[in-house]
């Protein structure tokens, strides 16, 4: 089944294998996509769905050096390229929007404060263009603060429908801004935004309300991982991540999303599982970062029933006809990790696909 056609929206998938979310940092000073990057999506088109790297949507939002934004006119021709790229092969592609929150500096986001759910830093230290610098505190967002943010959100994934995307992916993930509200380290307001599960999962419902409103259900998905505690976020009371989560998937199942994107550890367990099953839509899964998925875990996980498609990273890196090489029991090529990150086509575009 997991070479079987499966509907996601209004999309019609060739295959139930999903390219993960991937941050290359390819994209220089101004986060605009060029020719190297057209092609390495380009190449990729032939697995069912292709999600971009996390896009910024506001300077504010960026996390790192060589990462692409949805803000300027600029930016926006420049994804039209991918798109259309991807689309002439016969693809299909998400944006997904990833306000970064504490996970910056203002050496990458051009001076621009960081912001965060409340005055608390990350410990240790990002790499900026001048080199390795601790994170800062970041600004806790005001509740007068939180509808621009909000509409920041909005207006990249609307730039991404003018970029040609088929729709957006929502980073609620890895500890970025909205996974920091639904995480209780990272989030400590006292206000209607903080404190118990229902509160720090408001921003997040809102923001994903206002996403449907702008773009259709159709074209939204959202992206989580509980219990993924990377980057400063700490979820480590089950009983916390139950309700938390719980009550995020019931307040946004109703709308009918595209999907609903899971990266843990267990994507069989019964957390994942329950989740799955409130939601009740098109539903995906992705083993993390820890683990590399291999043909044999995706297949059983589409055919046992545990997920309706597959979300894959290091296997889509270095093969980007990874569709067909699985389908046919193909070799496949290794990927470089010290490629992973940098300028240049090494480990990016030069991949070679199968010969035969």
């Amino acid at each position: 089944m997991l070479f079987s056609p499966l509907t996601l929206g209004e999309l019609e998938l060739p295959n139930r294998l999903v390219m993960a979310p991937l941050t290359r940092l390819r994209s220089g000073e101004e986060g605009v996509p060029g020719p190297l990057v057209v092609e390495h999506y380009r190449q990729r088109a032939s697995l069912g769905l292709i999600v971009s790297e996390g896009t910024y949507p506001s300077p504010a939002g960026r996390s790192y050096p060589g990462q692409p934004g949805l803000v300027t006119e600029q930016q926006i021709a420049a994804w039209k390229k991918v798109t259309d790229a991807v689309h002439a092969e016969g693809g299909r592609i998400f944006a997904q929007v990833m306000h970064g929150g504490r996970v910056s500096h203002e050496d990458i986001t051009g001076g621009h404060r960081i912001v965060g759910p409340s005055a608390v830093a990350i410990e240790g230290e990002v790499r900026t263009p001048a080199g390795k610098k601790a994170y800062p505190v970041p600004h806790a967002l005001t509740s007068d603060e939180l509808p621009v943010v909000m509409a920041e959100i909005v207006t990249a994934s609307r730039n991404a429908i003018e970029a040609g995307f088929d729709g957006v992916e929502l980073h609620s993930a890895n500890g970025y801004l909205l996974h920091e509200f639904l995480a209780p380290n990272a989030n400590v307001r006292d206000d209607s935004y903080g404190g118990s599960p229902e509160n720090r999962a408001r921003f997040v419902i809102e923001t994903v309300n206002a996403v449907v409103a702008a773009l259709g259900a159709n074209r939204v998905g959202i992206r989580i991982s509980p219990e993924h505690n990377v980057q400063g976020i700490a979820e480590t009371d089950l009983a916390d991540v139950r309700a938390t989560y719980e009550v995020l998937v019931d307040s946004i199942a109703p709308l009918n999303l595209a999907y609903l994107s899971i990266l843990h550890h267990e994507p069989t367990g019964e957390l994942v599982q329950d989740l799955r099953a409130r939601f009740d839509g098109t539903f995906l899964v992705n083993t993390g970062f820890g683990v590399v998925t291999t043909r044999d875990e995706a297949v059983a996980l589409v055919a046992d029933g545990h997920a309706d498609a597959v979300v894959v990273g290091r296997p889509a890196i270095a093969n980007p006809d990874l569709a067909r090489r699985w389908k046919e029991s193909l070799p496949l090529n290794e990927p470089d990790a010290s490629t992973f990150y940098g300028d240049g086509a090494k480990g990016y575009t030069d991949y070679p696909a199968y010969a035969g």
